[in-house]
């Protein structure tokens, strides 16, 4: 797992080991069989349990063996090193004082040293992790975190049998990364099946394999508890499965699989506030890893697609504002000069609700879809435009860098220009330039009072408000009159600038 979300501690699985060894002690004296009782109980006699009733538990235990008999043999450890120098200044002489010279004189002086005195000392930095054997020709699918700046990678399969591994790409916003065994590569090689994990539905069970602490070829069993999961801080573009199944250090690169022996998912990191299984893992969804495998297997670099938007979630109050009945897709807030977006004619206020054939749930959702879309690729895109639904067709273009497309959450307060705590003037093409933002029109909010409405709203200083009720604002007097206007419906939608990015706000008074 990550450094920062798990670390292996030599005391800390001693305590797991003397806690769980207390626990089947305290299970064995426990007062579930009364000894002194003379009625017979029927835990106290196997041949007595009913075989109708048991037969379910012994087929779910035996389907659980199954998978994981088909699953361990490709399913291997990773263990890493690094060489790492520190450089230290070395203790000064403790003789060599001005003060001390003027009352002893020379005599004490240590030798001549050079001015800088310093020492180099090397030490190893070890890892493990797990992984996967994905094809006969020795690619292991792991993830990137568990070899990120390592000098020397060794992989240990199922039978013990151990090869040295290089790096053969990797994908750092998704933290997925292929190795390649070394030397003669085994014709029995086994190779783990890549499942749908988008069939995968919350509370189906799972099989979870890997390395925690170090103890190799370990299962654990699980359910999906919940799909879709982002904002989690552990990639770039993150689109997590969530399970049950205990994932601990050492876990991270092994496969998550279904009732079927397929890999739905690559186990990647857990939330705790402890470093080890608290009830909550994640692991990156395997059709997120089939649209990269062919080209990372091959050493290719992953080019991603852009369409040129800025996007916000839409909230009950935007939809409301958009004649949308519910909230649903996503909402324009920009559209950049030359992109795909601006040659598609979409507009800032279009929410769009689907892409290709995949209906967006959210702003990340979106931007996952736009980027796993190779350039040059033409994808329908269903919309709503001032209320009503419209199609347009975008070709995507490629994404020379991350664009940053995703605008903060609108948030709904705020009121008329003179409740509202803010100053205001007319946007110049100096300070349009100073701000760096890409319109010549509005007004930018000078000043905003603490505990106002403005600023329990959100707004900020140097805040440009170019529209208001979707009508161009290039002055305080214009703004006042389109909330004097919205007075009756107590709110009003603003779209500002904030540093390069659009976003709209309902702002309710």
């Amino acid at each position: 797992m990550k450094a920062h979300k798990a670390q292996v501690i030599g005391l800390g699985l001693g305590l797991a080991l003397f806690v769980a060894a207390g626990l089947l002690l305290t299970a064995g004296t426990g007062p579930a069989v009364d000894v002194h009782s003379s009625a017979p109980s029927p835990l106290m006699r196997p041949g007595q349990l009913d075989p109708s009733v048991m037969a379910p538990a012994e087929r779910l235990g035996d389907a659980f063996a199954m998978v994981a008999a088909q699953i361990k043999p490709s399913v291997v450890s990773v263990y890493s090193e690094k060489t790492t120098r520190l450089s230290i200044p070395e203790l000064s002489d403790p003789f060599d004082d001005e003060l001390f010279r003027r009352f002893f004189g020379d005599s004490f002086s240590a030798p001549q040293r050079p001015d800088s005195h310093r020492r180099e000392f090397r030490g190893h930095q070890r890892g493990m992790g797990s992984g996967m054997i994905v094809d006969k020709q020795g690619h292991v699918l792991t993830n990137f975190h568990v070899v990120r700046d390592v000098d020397e990678i060794k992989v240990t399969l199922a039978d013990k049998r151990t090869f040295d591994a290089k790096i053969l790409g990797t994908d750092p916003k998704t933290d997925v990364a292929v190795l390649e065994l070394e030397g003669r590569i085994p014709e029995d090689l086994p190779t783990v099946t890549l499942g749908d994990s988008d069939a995968l539905k919350v509370g189906h069970l799972v099989l979870a394999i890997g390395a925690p602490f170090g103890l190799a070829q370990t299962v654990t069993e699980g359910i999906i508890s919940a799909t879709g999961r982002s904002d989690i801080g552990i990639a770039d573009y993150e689109d997590m499965l969530q399970t049950d199944a205990p994932i601990n250090p050492g876990n991270s690169g092994g496969p998550l699989v279904n009732m079927r022996g397929e890999v739905v998912g690559m186990n990647t990191a857990i939330a705790s506030g402890v470093g080890q299984y608290a009830g909550v893992g994640f692991a990156i969804p395997s059709n997120m890893v089939k649209t990269l495998l062919m080209k990372l297997t091959t050493g290719q670099k992953i080019i991603r697609g852009q369409l040129g938007v800025g996007i916000q979630d839409v909230t009950k109050e935007l939809a409301s504002r958009f004649g949308m009945a519910s909230p649903r897709g996503v909402l324009i807030s920009q559209v950049s000069k030359d992109s795909p977006a601006a040659r598609a004619s979409l507009k800032v206020g279009d929410v769009i609700v689907r892409f290709g054939g995949d209906e967006v749930r959210d702003g990340r959702h979106l931007r996952n879809l736009v980027a796993s879309t190779a350039p040059g690729t033409k994808i329908k895109l269903e919309l709503i435009r001032d209320g009503k639904p419209a199609n347009v067709t975008a070709t995507i273009d490629k994404q020379a860098e991350d664009v940053g497309v995703e605008a903060e959450p609108a948030q709904p307060e705020a009121s008329r220009l003179d409740k509202l705590g803010i100053a205001v003037q007319t946007l110049t093409p100096e300070l349009a330039k100073q701000l760096r933002v890409d319109v010549a029109k509005g007004v930018v909010i000078t000043d905003v009072n603490d505990d106002s409405l403005a600023a329990m709203a959100g707004l900020h200083r140097n805040d440009v408000i170019v529209e208001a009720n979707r009508t161009p604002v290039t002055s305080s007097a214009e703004l006042t009159r389109v909330l004097t206007k919205a007075t009756a419906e107590h709110s009003v939608l603003l779209l500002i600038k904030r540093q390069g990015a659009s976003m709209f706000v309902v702002l309710r008074w």
